[in-house]
């Protein structure tokens, strides 16, 4: 009889003791940062499982406004605890204008992709511009270059019913990375080599040239992805974007892609940059951001439904449940970016 009460009451001691803890940590305050974020990012920041994995292990809700990665670093820094770009130049340019920050830590890769449709991609080929390897579409960039510079029209390229010259659309390179970035590639081909800077008296009128050609151009990478999805091949032949864009999209909307996966194609450029979404803490409340989003189950979640390479999930061996056809497995042509001295300038040149 005794050992029975022994036991009920540690028993009722564990009940107690696991109420208190819910309770406690249920009533656990809540810390709520704001800062800059990049359009491609929103899905994931939104992302009902990332938020209840930050709120309950990190007691952390992340709170944004959406800007391009070059265009949050000359923004109202007032009452923001981070910044989220999708480039390292973001963070030299910090750098350079405030100081070193809090804490930075890059959360996220994803590569610079390019975006056409099957026709596009098939006159590509024919022409020797674009190659594929091993069910991968890969696009020669100083080719790509040239035939921009050169000012050939899609009708030479086989594509009659295209208006207008070659070109890629881009967001605005002044403002968002995946602009930046293209400009920063095409620099490196036209300059036969990373870009340095006694390149730029020959290259800045160059780009400028190139950029000038454009028109209007989107300030958010989401919103450029979002008008080539809807509006064919006629308006948006050919964008630069994000790898995970297409990959998250495929996740989060599998009907429609169901719908344009034989005719959506993603090509890698040769070489392509990375992006490297870097998290830029300017207090501590905002350092506490880094730590909750490397959390293992939180990279895990940027891989699985947001398309996101991480430290984790860098190599996408299961990159089969997305749907989408020609994933690059790995990445061995790669070349960095222009140093940030040399981006600040053609940035410049561009705006």
């Amino acid at each position: 009889m005794k050992t029975k009460l022994i036991g009920l009451g540690l028993l009722a001691a564990v009940i107690v003791a696991a109420a208190l803890y819910a309770v406690i940590s249920q009533n656990q305050a809540v810390t709520e940062i704001n800062g800059y974020v990049g359009g491609e990012k929103i899905g994931l920041l939104d992302d009902d499982e990332v938020q209840d994995l930050l709120r309950s292990r990190y007691h952390l809700v992340i709170d944004y406004t959406k800007a391009g990665s070059i265009e949050m670093i000359g923004a109202d820094l007032e009452g923001r605890d981070f910044l989220f770009p999708s480039n390292q130049t973001a963070l030299e340019l910090y750098e350079q204008a405030h100081g070193s920050p809090m804490r930075s830590e890059i959360v996220f890769n994803t590569p610079i992709v390019l975006y056409t449709r099957q026709e596009v991609a098939q006159a590509m080929q024919e022409i020797g511009l674009v190659r594929e390897q091993d069910g991968v579409q890969y696009v020669d960039v100083e080719k790509l270059a040239g035939l921009i510079e050169d000012g050939v029209s899609w009708a030479e390229i086989g594509l009659p019913q295209l208006y207008g010259n070659v070109a890629v659309s881009t967001t605005d390179p002044s403002k968002s990375n995946s602009g930046n970035m293209f400009a920063g590639l095409l620099a490196n081909a036209l300059a036969g080599g990373v870009a340095e800077e006694e390149d730029l008296p020959d290259l800045l009128p160059r780009l400028k040239d190139v950029f000038g050609k454009l028109g209007y151009m989107e300030s958010s990478s989401a919103d450029l992805f979002d008008q080539f999805l809807k509006t064919g091949m006629g308006a948006k032949p050919l964008i630069a974007g994000y790898e995970s864009q297409l990959l998250e999209f495929a996740v989060e909307e599998p009907e429609t892609w169901e719908q344009l996966s034989s005719d959506v194609v993603m090509l890698y450029p040769v070489p392509t940059v990375w992006s490297s979404h870097v998290f830029i803490a300017l207090d501590e409340a905002g350092s506490a951001g880094i730590d909750a989003l490397l959390d293992e189950d939180v990279q895990r979640l940027a891989w699985e439904k947001h398309g996101f390479r991480t430290g984790v999930y860098g190599t996408p061996s299961d990159e089969a449940h997305f749907g989408v056809p020609g994933v690059a497995l790995d990445l061995t042509q790669v070349s960095p970016m222009p140093g940030a001295g040399v981006m600040e300038e053609i940035i410049a040149a561009l705006e």
